[in-house]
């Protein structure tokens, strides 16, 4: 069932039901006006007949037309009947009064009182209340039968042209697909219609740039294997011939280092390893610092300083961020330094590269953003990631010749 047909059937409901009761209440408001204004004149003239009859002018009453007259005895006996139709039994006599009430009877209505000649009644007929009722129940019905019909109309086109802009834009969605995921392209206004497809186009727009991001993350890392292996192949090929040779032993097992950090990045970032598998140690974060720093052959100072964490993962860490450095500035444009800053242990990567543009800073820890110095935009996304695992957290700061990487991580409690 479509959702226009929902719509429909519910508007149609609620219409059927809103002319049913407007339609019945009209009804019941006329019934009650009439018989309310023929109770009124009952009991008006049962009030003078009764005072005449007290007065004893007795001669001298009823001045409204199409009223009965009638006396009956305390036992119900009939005392004057000027209509026999209007005979009342003996039960609707009983409790009567001083104080004029009206009771009703079929075909008729009747005001009683207690005079000192006798129960005085005072009829009229109920037949042009009866006749008004079927008149109007007549024209209720013939309004219902024209109203109706015409309602359902409204609320159809009404349905039409409410979800025609669903339709358009469920049109639209459905032509998109992996390869096709330009926004939809409909001006609709800002109600419940309108944001649901801005989120729409948020959605592929955002899907758009991941997929374009894996796109280049996919060449990227495919150049950055295809590289090392094209070198581990050659010195292979070279130690095949020579086995003896150091140089290329060195190179190959270089190379493969090299492979497998990045294989362990892109199983981290698959699984994530960064934020959730740690394995915490005592760790001498200034002994972590100068092996980092020997690796890629950058300058280091620092202080003893102990924090708890995963060796392994801030080695990760670490070597990320001078990694990054070396890419933009070169061994000799790197800085590593590590101090003290209140209950913190501070580690700072500097290079004096060309710095990092202003509008990829926002998003420079991001998966698969990449900076001008290439990478597989990896490497800062998991050490950010294993900063924050172990309470810690990298901010940075640059521009044209400077740029600085700033970690922070507890430090370990001294025991009082």
């Amino acid at each position: 069932m479509s959702f226009r047909l929902r719509l429909f059937l519910s508007f149609s409901l609620l219409w059927l039901l809103f002319l049913v009761g407007a339609l019945y209440l009209a009804g019941q408001g006329v019934e009650r006006a009439l018989k309310g204004h023929l109770e009124a004149t009952l009991l008006e003239d049962a009030k003078r007949a009764a005072e005449a009859y007290r007065k004893g002018r007795t001669g001298a009453l009823l001045t409204t037309g199409g009223v009965y007259l009638h006396l009956y005895a305390e036992d119900g006996e009939a005392l004057v009947l000027t209509q026999e139709a209007h005979r009342l039994p003996p039960e609707a006599l009983k409790g009567v009064g001083e104080t004029p009430r009206v009771t009703w009877q079929r075909g008729f209505a009747a005001a009683l009182v207690r005079t000192p000649l006798g129960l005085l009644a005072l009829t009229q007929d109920t037949a042009p209340i009866d006749l008004a009722q079927k008149a109007l129940r007549q024209a209720l019905l013939e309004a219902f039968f024209l109203l109706f019909p015409l309602g359902m109309a409204l609320v159809y086109l009404t349905a039409r042209f409410t979800t025609r802009p669903l339709e358009e834009a469920a049109r639209e969605i459905a032509r998109r697909n992996p390869e096709r995921l330009d926004p939809v392209p409909l001006n609709l206004p800002k109600d419940e219609f309108g944001r649901m497809v801005e989120a729409v186009n948020s959605l592929l727009l955002a899907l758009k740039e991941t997929k374009e991001k894996e796109r280049a993350f996919l060449a990227e890392a495919g150049h950055e294997l295809r590289t090392p292996l094209t070198v581990l192949l050659g010195h292979l090929d070279r130690l095949g011939r020579n086995p003896q040779d150091p140089e290329a032993l060195g190179t190959a097992r270089a190379t493969a280092e090299r492979m497998r950090r990045l294989v362990e990045d892109l199983l981290s970032l698959a699984r994530g390893e960064a934020e959730r598998t740690l394995n915490p140690h005592i760790v001498d974060l200034k002994a972590l610092a100068e092996e980092a720093a020997r690796e890629y052959g950058v300058a280091f100072q620092g202080e003893a300083l102990e924090v708890l964490g995963d060796p392994d993962r801030l080695l990760q860490m670490l070597r990320n961020l001078i990694a990054n450095g070396v890419r933009a500035a070169g061994r000799e444009g790197v800085w590593v330094h590590l101090r003290r800053e209140g209950e913190y242990a501070l580690v700072e990567v500097e290079d004096h590269g060309p710095g990092i543009p202003e509008d990829l800073l926002p998003h420079l820890f991001e998966r698969f953003a990449r900076g001008p110095g290439g990478g597989t935009g990896l490497g800062l996304a998991i050490a950010q990631a294993i900063a924050k695992a172990h309470g810690g957290e990298i901010a940075v700061e640059s521009r044209p010749g400077r740029t600085l990487f700033r970690v922070r991580l507890p430090l370990l409690e001294e025991e009082a």
